[in-house]
């Protein structure tokens, strides 16, 4: 069970088909195979412990993951967006790393003293390679290193083992099952979850992948035009953006059969929007975690199409929900003290399957005695088992001694006219414990009393779930993924 396996069975299908195209690099699937022998062989002959990626989306990201898994050593993307500083103290180790950069980053790599090549000369070191032989079958050999996106704590890095990555993309896509014309565009960095999993599922059911190195809504909407993409996946500020830049008018893409959207809430007015402005693309809400291997849960087209047409009120709230848990994966809604908790009451998800890692680089595991993962999200189930997630439990508000999570606040705000973006959070308080602020960015051209604001909170929450402060900010922040960064607000504080 190696992820060499995916590719070799995939090239074993259809060696001349279209895998992957980057700018001017297009590799068929047998091209791809050649080119992660030859990079397997390099990493082995020079006995690399770890080779790390630090670049944008490219056909060299997808032929490394692959060369790696070939090597039996792990694939560490990271995050090219970061500081200098923050680049070298990740690349603080004893270890023996070879490290792939984009050329603006190779001088800054050669300063942590390990080996660095450009990408383009990774590219053209492994032209012309040859299948490898053989490779390691080790199961629990560490397929991929990802650093956490430290939304709430200090990031982390999350250890997915061969078993892991496997389990999920046979768990989750059926072999080969893609048309030849199919063709998926990613636009998710390379150092997300989301960006290795999309790699792994579209290799293994025969998908062209389309990289795009960055992302804007009018290039994005362009390159699904061009290349006729048929499916696609982005992120909540990626969804927001495109509606935006498409202003009512709709999308026109009728290639585009689905659209999956995921890695954090979504204001239901921009879903509703996307749903009106992509007629004819099926919608698909997809919630993980990087510890998951990615998804565990999927809000599919059928449900998006029900919860938009029915009038049952319950129905409809399904669309602010992560779906259903998938086949493969358990899930619990816990309380504080351990207690197992029934449908409509919220607590803590804990997960377990054969893709689960829960697993961290030089950190005690968290799971429990029987392998369940705690993922630190406050979450409950409806009647009908769809999975609602209502924030990270640390960010769960305490005052006066009840519970509030800041998720329930801020899409109340966002149904006010004038916001377009707000975040909750709680402020230290000597008779309350905490008290209730809200961050909110206004629409361009709209205007608002903070007063104002907090009576429409008033109008449809109780007062004890009121913001006490509201602040106006020009941006919130966010991490590259969409994620909101709330110890930034908090510090603020």
């Amino acid at each position: 069970m190696n992820l060499m396996m995916l590719l070799e069975m995939a090239t074993s299908h259809d060696p001349d088909r279209a895998a992957v195209s980057a700018h001017d690099v297009a590799l068929t699937y047998l091209e791809m195979y050649g080119r992660a022998g030859a990079g397997a062989s390099y990493l082995r002959e020079r006995d690399y412990q770890t080779v790390a990626y630090l670049g944008p989306n490219s056909a060299a990201f997808a032929v490394t993951v692959f060369a790696a898994a070939g090597a039996g050593i792990p694939f560490w993307p990271l995050n090219y967006r970061l500081a200098d500083d923050q680049i070298l103290s990740l690349v603080d180790t004893d270890e023996r790393v070879l490290v792939l950069a984009h050329q603006d980053s190779v001088g800054v790599v050669r300063a942590c003293h390990h080996d660095v090549i450009s990408v383009d000369q990774w590219l053209e070191l492994t032209a012309g390679g040859s299948p490898p032989a053989e490779w390691p079958s080790d199961p629990d050999l560490v397929a991929v290193l990802l650093n956490t996106s430290g939304t709430t704590s200090k990031p982390k890095t999350v250890v997915l083992r061969h078993r892991h990555l496997v389990s999920y993309v046979l768990g989750s896509v059926e072999f080969g099952s893609a048309d030849p014309a199919d063709a998926v565009a990613v636009s998710v960095p390379p150092y997300h979850v989301a960006g290795i999993v999309n790699l792994l599922t579209n290799i293994f059911a025969g998908r062209r992948i389309v990289y795009l190195d960055a992302f804007a809504p009018g290039a994005w909407l362009e390159t699904v035009r061009r290349e006729r993409v048929t499916h696609a996946m982005v992120v909540p500020t990626m969804l927001a953006r495109i509606v935006d830049e498409l202003d009512g008018t709709p999308a026109n893409v009728p290639s585009l059969r689905t659209l999956s959207y995921g890695g954090s809430r979504v204001a239901a007015a921009t879903i509703l929007q996307a749903l009106r402005l992509f007629p004819g693309t099926d919608f698909v809400n997809a919630y993980g975690l990087t510890e998951t291997s990615s998804t565990i849960a999927i809000l599919s087209p059928e449900d998006h199409r029900s919860a938009l047409h029915s009038d049952d009120e319950a129905v409809r709230a399904r669309l602010a929900s992560a779906g259903r848990v998938i086949p493969g994966v358990e899930a619990q809604i816990r309380s504080a003290d351990g207690l197992l908790l029934p449908a409509g009451e919220a607590g803590e998800l804990w997960l377990r399957g054969d893709q689960v890692s829960g697993e961290y680089l030089a950190t005690e595991s968290p799971l429990d005695e029987n392998g369940w993962f705690p993922t630190r999200d406050r979450a409950h189930f409806d009647s009908a088992q769809f999975l609602f997630i209502e924030g990270r439990a640390d960010d769960t508000i305490i005052r006066g001694g009840e519970n509030i999570a800041p998720a329930e606040i801020e899409d109340v705000l966002l149904q006010h006219p004038a916001v377009g973006e707000a975040a909750v959070v709680g402020a230290p308080d000597e008779e309350w414990g905490q008290t209730i602020v809200a961050f909110v960015v206004l629409r361009e051209g709209a205007d608002a009393d903070t007063e104002e604001i907090r009576s429409f909170v008033r109008g449809k929450l109780r007062t004890s779930k009121t913001p006490d402060r509201i602040i106006e900010r020009d941006h919130l922040p966010y991490t590259d993924t969409g994620k909101l960064i709330r110890r930034v607000l908090t510090a603020e504080l």
